[in-house]
């Protein structure tokens, strides 16, 4: 199916676009009246992912609504440690819940490896569901965590500020930490080649726990892991996101990977300087930005693609977009960035 919007693509690979593309982490949803709607309509988030209709009609929302330039599949970095036996529950205003934690090598030993992608068939019909109505309109971006991400959840059973018991697991069994993560690495890499398969022309690693980690065991437990992913999926173009880990951008050059994210934290100068020309770089607006005025939104919006050229760029924010932002400043956002045309380091007039 030939895509009549192919900016996101040729951005990621460095070929000449007519302007940035631009979307949002989290866009599926979140903020919009719709997506409450359907999310209304059933008993709770799981039933959401795991239906696969309603999982592609939240996905398309923001391809309507706000005008992006993808759209990301709607679903969870924690279908991969369910589908390898590690069930989670989603309690509304705590976050996920694993009931049953990783806390020995037996445990380990007992999770699902070759066949464990095979359990998120909801995934992939998504995915095809949703490029049958897309009807070729944006290209549909796969995702799945970071095996430390991963590791992080199944271990500490929670979200937390420390996620001290997984970090302990690393001092304390370093082997069976790296046993895990192999296995959840295997995992990954089936995962996302089937989201390839099923329709999905982009790939993104999301590293949600990366800032949480010194530089020797981020290289150590996580980037060498990604770089397995990055390796053996060769057929789409791989967007890396690691959140807080500024420190592993010179390793992330080294990826073979065709866009790295960046948070707001990231300073734009300092991260090309890092990483060089051969790689796109993504973000980074704060997502706080956009609860600004509308004026103020159009100059954070310009002065960051001002800060980051008119090349290799694609236009997100540094995180997820919170869900009660307005989504008219998100739309804001989105136009001031599809109506930014002004060469780079021209003088720009703000109505």
């Amino acid at each position: 199916m030939e895509l009549k919007n192919d900016l996101i693509l040729r951005a990621a690979t460095g070929e000449p676009t007519e302007r940035t593309p631009v979307w949002l982490m989290r866009q599926a949803g979140r903020i919009l009246p719709e997506y409450r709607a359907v999310r209304n309509s059933v008993s709770g988030f799981k039933e959401l992912v795991e239906t696969p209709e309603l999982a592609s009609e939240v996905t398309i929302q923001p391809v309507d609504i706000l005008g992006v330039d993808a759209a990301i599949i709607f679903s969870d970095i924690l279908v991969v440690p369910e589908a390898m036996g590690c069930m989670y529950e989603m309690l509304e205003q705590r976050g996920p819940i694993f009931p049953k934690t990783i806390q020995t090598p037996d445990d380990v030993k007992q999770l699902r490896v070759n066949e464990a992608h095979y359990q998120l068939h909801y995934v992939y019909e998504a995915i095809r569901i949703t490029k049958r109505a897309l009807n070729g309109r944006v290209p549909i971006i796969g995702f799945a965590g970071a095996p430390w991400t991963i590791l992080a959840y199944m271990v500490e059973g929670s979200g937390s500020k420390t996620f001290s018991k997984a970090r302990k697991l690393l001092y304390t069994s370093p082997e069976m930490a790296h046993t895990l993560l192999d296995k959840i690495t295997t995992v990954t890499i089936n995962y996302l080649q089937a989201q390839v398969e099923a329709g999905a022309a982009m790939l993104q690693i999301f590293d949600s726990w990366a800032g949480i980690l010194p530089p020797a065991h981020y290289r150590e437990f996580s980037t060498r892991y990604i770089a397995r992913i990055c390796e053996a999926i060769t057929t789409v173009p791989i967007t890396v996101f690691a959140k807080g880990a500024f420190f592993a951008l010179g390793d992330f050059a080294q990826l073979n990977c065709h866009t790295i994210g960046l948070d707001w934290n990231s300073n734009i100068a300092d991260a090309r300087a890092t990483i060089g020309n051969n790689k796109t770089l993504q973000g980074n607006l704060d997502p706080c930005a956009l609860y600004g005025s509308f004026d103020s939104i159009r100059q954070e919006t310009i002065a960051m693609l001002q800060a980051f050229g008119p090349t290799r760029h694609i236009a997100n924010l540094g995180h997820g977009v919170y869900p009660d932002t307005d989504p008219e400043k998100v739309k804001c956002f989105v136009e001031t960035v599809k109506e930014y045309t002004s060469k780079f380091n021209a003088p720009v007039t703000i109505t």
